[in-house]
C-alpha cells in the first residue's frame, strides 16, 4: 500500500485514478474543451481551480470543493486543506493517467472542483463597493459623506474614492483572467461584466487571474447597458474607453478628480457597443504613438485603472 502524509485526516478517501470508475470523476473530463465545459460547469454549479496556488487562494476565499485532483507527489502540498474538508475525496494518479483524464499536462501541483458561490448581484456589489472595476464597461462610484455625534462632539467620514471596472463581451479568458489580476492588484472595488462577457470562473480565466477572481467582488449585469443609468444615480461617473471621435485623453480624466468612477471597457475586436457609446457620461482614449491604433484590452485595463486609481 502507498504511503501517504500521516497529517492527512481520513487518509481512506484517497483515491487512485486508474483503479476507480467513480462518476465524480466526471468533472474532470476533458477540461481542454472550453466549448463543452463553459455552460455545463455553471449548470452543475461547479468550477475548476487548477495550480495549488489558486486552489489554496479558492479555499481561502471561503469557497468550498467537491474534490481534489493531484499527482500522488504532490499530496503533501495541501494537507492544510485537505484537512480542512476531510470528507472531500482525494484523487490521485501519475502524469500520464492525469492527463487522460484532463487533457492536458497537468504541472502546476493539484486541482480541485469546486462549489460556485452564491453569485452576487448589481445592488450587493455597490453597497459593499467603494472602489471596483468592469470589465467591459466602466462604472464610476460616487463617495459617501457620513457623520457621526459622539457626546458633545461631532465626527466627520472624509469622502471615500470608488473605483469600478466594467468588462462588456470580452470573449477570450486569458484576457478577462488578466483584466481581473490588474483590478485586484490596483485595488479596484469591484468588477462588472455584461451578458455576453466570457465567465471569470472559467478554469483558463481562473489560472490566469492567479486565483484574484475571488478576492474582487464581481456580478454579471444582465440588464446592460440600461444599468449604466443605475451607475450613474448612484454617483458614478460612467467613461467607456474608446477611440469614438470627440473622446477626452486618459489624462484629462484622471484631472477631473472624480470621487466614484467606473471604467467600461470593451470586446477586443469591436469595442464598446454603439448603445453603451451613446449611454455613458464621456468616452476616454488612451493616447497612441508609434503608429499602434490601440492596446490590447487586458493591458488597457491595467493602464487605465492605475491612471485614474
Amino acid at each position: 500500500m502507498p504511503e501517504f502524509p500521516a497529517e492527512i485526516l481520513n487518509p481512506e478517501r484517497i483515491l487512485h485514478v486508474a483503479d476507480l470508475q467513480d462518476e465524480r470523476l466526471d468533472e474532470y473530463l476533458r477540461l481542454s474543451e472550453a466549448h463543452l465545459r463553459m455552460r455545463t460547469d455553471v449548470e452543475n454549479g461547479l468550477y475548476i481551480a487548477e495550480s495549488t496556488k489558486v486552489v489554496q487562494r479558492a479555499i481561502n476565499a471561503g469557497h468550498s470543493p467537491r474534490s481534489f485532483l493531484l499527482a500522488q507527489k504532490h499530496l503533501g502540498q495541501l494537507v492544510a486543506e485537505f484537512n480542512r474538508f476531510p470528507d472531500a475525496p482525494i484523487f490521485i494518479g501519475d502524469d500520464a493517467q492525469l492527463q487522460d483524464l484532463v487533457g492536458f499536462h497537468l504541472h502546476r501541483g493539484a486541482m480541485a472542483a469546486m462549489n460556485r458561490p452564491t453569485p452576487l448581484d448589481l445592488d450587493e456589489v455597490l453597497a459593499a463597493s467603494s472602489r471596483a472595476a468592469f470589465l467591459e464597461d466602466i462604472a464610476d462610484h460616487t463617495n459617501v459623506r457620513c457623520s457621526k455625534k459622539s457626546g458633545a462632539s461631532e465626527v466627520h467620514a472624509e469622502p471615500k474614492r470608488s473605483r469600478i471596472a466594467v468588462f462588456e463581451n470580452i470573449q477570450d479568458h486569458t484576457n478577462l483572467g488578466a483584466a481581473f489580476r490588474s483590478a485586484a492588484a490596483i485595488g479596484v472595488d469591484a468588477v462588472l461584466i455584461t451578458p455576453q462577457c466570457v465567465d471569470p470562473l472559467y478554469r483558463r480565466a481562473v489560472r490566469v487571474s492567479m486565483g484574484t477572481v475571488f478576492q474582487v467582488p464581481w456580478a454579471r449585469v444582465e440588464n446592460w447597458p440600461e444599468s449604466i443609468r443605475l451607475l450613474q444615480d448612484a454617483g458614478y461617473v460612467v467613461a467607456g474607453m474608446t477611440l469614438t471621435e470627440g473622446s477626452i485623453m486618459l489624462d484629462e480624466l484622471v484631472a477631473e478628480e472624480h470621487q466614484k468612477l467606473a471604467l467600461v471597457f470593451g470586446n477586443e475586436g469591436r469595442g464598446l457597443t454603439a448603445e453603451t457609446e451613446a449611454m455613458v457620461s464621456r468616452g476616454v482614449t488612451i493616447p497612441m504613438m508609434g503608429g499602434v491604433d490601440s492596446l490590447n484590452v487586458a493591458t488597457s485595463v491595467a493602464v487605465a485603472l492605475y491612471a485614474t486609481r
